[in-house]
């Protein structure tokens, strides 16, 4: 039986990617139960191979005993694209498909604060700083001068 594909998903961190790794569905059944590959190997290894411009790089072989897991490679050059492919082995099957290529930009730096916060708060100074030239220049009796009124109702 041949082992894979893998249903992977990523995601860039600050020089690095986030790897999300889902085992593939077995077939085999026992009392009618599907088991899940955990159940008939009870660890398999697997192997992540990242591709940049550079070429691809197989990292070193890991084990899980886990139907979903994460794993983070690091040590990346920001702002550059990388490809990953994660294939599955068990110590007693070496036969594996490899997921399809997935692709993400590793981030250059972690963004401390959200765009939406940084927009709010901007605007809230600025509507505060109208408020505070329109109140002086009122104040001042320019925007709205004193009406005068005729002598005679004086």
């Amino acid at each position: 039986a041949i082992l894979g594909p893998p249903e992977v998903n990523i995601s860039s961190c600050p020089n690095c990617i986030n790897v999300t790794i889902k085992l593939p569905t077995s077939h085999f059944r026992d009392k009618g139960k599907l088991q899940s590959l955990i159940d008939i190997y009870g660890e398999l290894d697997y192997i992540i191979t990242l591709k940049s411009q550079d070429g691809e790089h197989k990292r070193p072989r890991q084990k899980t005993t886990e139907e979903v897991f994460s794993t983070v490679v690091g040590e990346l050059y920001p702002s550059r694209n990388y490809c990953v492919s994660v294939a599955i082995t068990a110590s007693l099957n070496k036969h594996s498909m490899p997921s399809p290529w997935k692709c993400v930009a590793a981030d250059s730096e972690p963004q401390r604060q959200g765009y939406r916060e940084v927009a709010v708060a901007g605007a809230v100074c600025v509507a505060l700083v109208i408020a505070a030239v329109l109140k002086c220049v009122h104040a001042a009796g320019l925007l709205l001068p004193k009406i005068s009124l005729p002598q005679t109702l004086v």
